[in-house]
């Protein structure tokens, strides 16, 4: 069996209108230092972000939200940031930030299958189950 492993998490916000400080979730960054793991799921539910503002362009905010898991992966393809060592990404992605996209505080756990309590993590944080129908 294999040992578990501590990692860190954040959940990832869109806050359309930041003086009203309401957002929605629309992702997770996980990191696990000790097997190098950095990665980010988004998934974007525009009838809840536009239930927010209206006249929130879609577009360019998933462009925004497209530069995290490119960030993640590192390389020249995420600018100077994705040059930075992974641990320093990860801090930079979580660093608190009063912009239309932000992240939750850091939070830890421990597991034995980054990917899957990946999955777990966004289906908990992010995605919203349908409504029971009525009896």
């Amino acid at each position: 069996m294999r040992a578990h492993d501590t990692y860190d998490y954040a959940v990832i916000r869109v806050v359309p209108r930041v003086e009203r400080e309401e957002f929605v979730n629309v992702g997770i960054i996980l990191s696990c230092e000790r097997t190098a793991f950095l990665e980010a799921r988004i998934e974007l539910d525009e009838t809840r972000l536009r239930a927010l503002d209206p006249a929130l362009d879609i577009e360019l905010l998933r462009r925004h939200l497209d530069t995290i898991p490119a960030i993640c992966r590192g390389g020249e393809a995420a600018a100077p940031i994705g040059l930075l060592p992974q641990r320093a990404r990860f801090h930079w992605l979580t660093a608190k930030r009063s912009s239309i996209i932000q992240t939750s505080p850091v939070h830890m756990g421990k597991c034995g299958d980054l990917p899957a309590t990946l999955e777990r993590l966004m289906d908990r944080m992010v995605r919203v189950k349908p409504a029971a129908p009525a009896p």
